[in-house]
């Protein structure tokens, strides 16, 4: 009976493995970890201050202070979390403006730059030290606070798909469908401001934040470079912007989905070499480029 049974598992093991490693459902399964993490990164409020300065707003307030000093990383890696409520604690209790020049995902080296503080008074070694331990260094980037992770992680399964030992462009077409889903759904959020006030409205933080156009950018870049002399990955590629488009709700981001609709297009003629395949998708390209500078 044991042995009966032994075989059986051993059966439903070699299906489950031989299901998984199908193209369609890690696709599926990576596009749901997508979903998951865009939902939890921008919630549906939109959750931070959208105040934002200008650029010579921000540089007045740092001349208002008047010590300056800068607090690296202790080691290489990348930056996984940041504890912005913390930091905000910090910058109020002690009275700072505080420059965070990295986001998570960004790869940092020992020493790098990572917080500019401003402040009347200079700093102590113990609050350096605790502000050192805001955020946390790893060998691998995480989906936590790094949503353009899941996305890299899309576009590498169509990276491959389409490389020539593949060549699976059914496989890319797939990814691309799932990364303009992602995208129609950030065109309702409301991405985090990179200055963020305390409760009597003063700037405390400065941040390096992701914006629609960046994640729109780490979505399609690298498929469009991959995807030269495939028209149907490019005709594909083109469909879904034009989708982007019709959700987009404002010019900036209008404005980003029809550089990319140049870009491809500009990429199509260049290497694909019918001329119906070439008209098909400068069809589809007026829909979105139509009108437009």
């Amino acid at each position: 009976i044991a042995a009966v049974a032994n075989i059986f598992l051993l059966i439903v093991f070699i299906h489950h493995i031989a299901m998984s490693i199908q193209a369609d459902h890690v696709v599926s399964d990576v596009s749901s970890t997508l979903s998951k993490n865009l939902d939890t990164y921008f919630p549906e409020d939109g959750g931070e201050d959208s105040r934002v300065l200008s650029d010579e707003e921000v540089e007045g307030r740092r001349r208002g202070y008047l010590q300056k000093v800068d607090i690296g990383t202790l080691k290489d890696g990348y930056i996984q979390y940041i504890d912005y409520d913390a930091l905000m604690a910090a910058a109020e209790d002690w009275g700072l403006l505080i420059d965070v020049r990295f986001r998570p995902g960004d790869h940092v080296v020992k020493g790098d730059r990572v917080l500019t503080v401003f402040s009347d008074e200079e700093l102590a070694d113990d609050a350096i030290s605790m502000l050192q331990q805001i955020w946390i260094v790893g060998r691998t980037r995480t989906a936590y606070q790094d949503p353009e992770f899941s996305i890299h992680q899309m576009v590498e399964v169509a990276l491959r798909a389409l490389s020539p030992g593949i060549n699976d462009p059914y496989t890319a077409m797939t990814c691309i469908d799932n990364l303009a889903s992602a995208m129609c759904e950030l065109t309702t959020v409301r991405f985090p401001s990179p200055h963020r006030f305390d409760g009597q409205g003063e700037l405390r933080i400065t941040a390096d934040v992701l914006d629609f156009e960046g994640m729109l950018g780490a979505a399609f870049n690298q498929i469009r470079q991959n995807a030269e002399g495939s028209p149907s990955v490019i005709i594909r590629l083109m469909e879904a912007l034009v989708t982007i488009g019709s959700f987009a709700r404002n010019e900036e981001q209008r404005r980003a989905v029809r550089k990319h609709a140049r870009m491809v297009l500009r990429s199509a003629e260049r290497t694909i070499k019918e001329d119906s395949d070439l008209q098909d998708l400068k069809d589809r390209s007026a829909l979105l480029l139509a009108g437009s500078q």
